[in-house]
């Protein structure tokens, strides 16, 4: 479950690069028409402009402060993702069972585990794709972004710090950044809950496809990245704070032990011995 989570995760980024290799790079302007150049691309590049201008004419200060907003718009549906999250936490012990009960490593046997996992997560109301729904979402706003900078002259040109907002980072700092920020989120999610040695090799992939695949995109798109996971960690250690969870949830499984064997001790008392006279 979790491999095919991470698979489709990494999958949906590589796509993202291919896309952006094939976008339009003719300008966009006021007289450009159509839902998307004129509806999206263009009022993200004057939003930019705008926000660059009110945060003191920086360009990079603009995209930043975009991205936030974006972030804080996001926030319900990432309440929701982080739900989903503990609930699917709460329920491992359950999973754990269930493992070993259709342990055999046969094609038979793990299909009907899957059956009984997703059975599971069903019956508890827990969508197991939730973690995609946010990065279904991103990926539009990437796209525009993306298109907003490389079709604006006027952001096209624009610098910020030590890199030009159009061009690949020339000292791979923007990069190397956001595959960091990647996995300290990854690692965040994987604190919740107990991980097989699989998903903690799977935990490595996306920040390593983020590295790969940035370096050769605008920096504009690393900035982006880098700015949106940090607000994700400052986000996850506040509102889903992991640390503070397995802390509550393993004593709730503490208290849950402790109960179930009072039940067994008050089913099964032990005799008393009587002494001979």
């Amino acid at each position: 479950m979790k491999m095919k989570k991470h698979t489709k995760l990494a999958a949906m980024v590589a796509g993202l690069t291919l896309f952006l290799t094939a976008c339009s790079t003719s300008p966009i302007t006021e007289q450009s028409t159509g839902f998307w150049d004129k509806g999206i691309v263009y009022n993200f590049s004057q939003f930019i402009v705008w926000l660059s201008e009110v945060f003191g004419g920086s360009y990079g200060v603009g995209i930043i402060v975009f991205t936030i907003i974006t972030r804080v718009l996001l926030l319900p549906l990432m309440h929701f993702q982080y739900k989903a999250t503990r609930k699917t936490a709460i329920l491992q012990p359950k999973v754990k069972e269930l493992r070993e009960k259709y342990s055999s490593r046969d094609r038979e046997t793990q299909m009907l585990l899957q059956e009984k996992v997703s059975e599971l997560y069903k019956e508890e109301g827990i969508n197991q794709y939730a973690a995609l729904i946010p990065l279904f979402i991103q990926l539009p706003i990437m796209i525009a972004l993306y298109q907003a900078i490389s079709r604006t002259e006027v952001l096209k040109t624009g610098t910020f710090l030590w890199f030009q907002l159009d061009q690949p980072d020339p000292y791979f700092i923007l990069p190397v950044l956001a595959a960091f920020f990647t996995l300290v989120v990854s690692w965040l999610t994987t604190k919740m809950q107990d991980q097989g040695m699989a998903s903690k090799i799977m935990m490595f992939v996306m920040p390593t496809m983020i590295l790969v695949i940035s370096i050769p995109l605008p920096s504009i798109l690393g900035l982006y990245w880098v700015v949106g996971n940090v607000f994700s960690v400052i986000q996850t250690l506040v509102m889903n704070n992991p640390f503070k969870f397995r802390k509550e949830l393993d004593a709730k499984l503490l208290a849950e032990k402790q109960r179930q064997k009072a039940l067994e001790k008050a089913k099964n008392p032990k005799k008393k011995h009587t002494k001979r006279k």
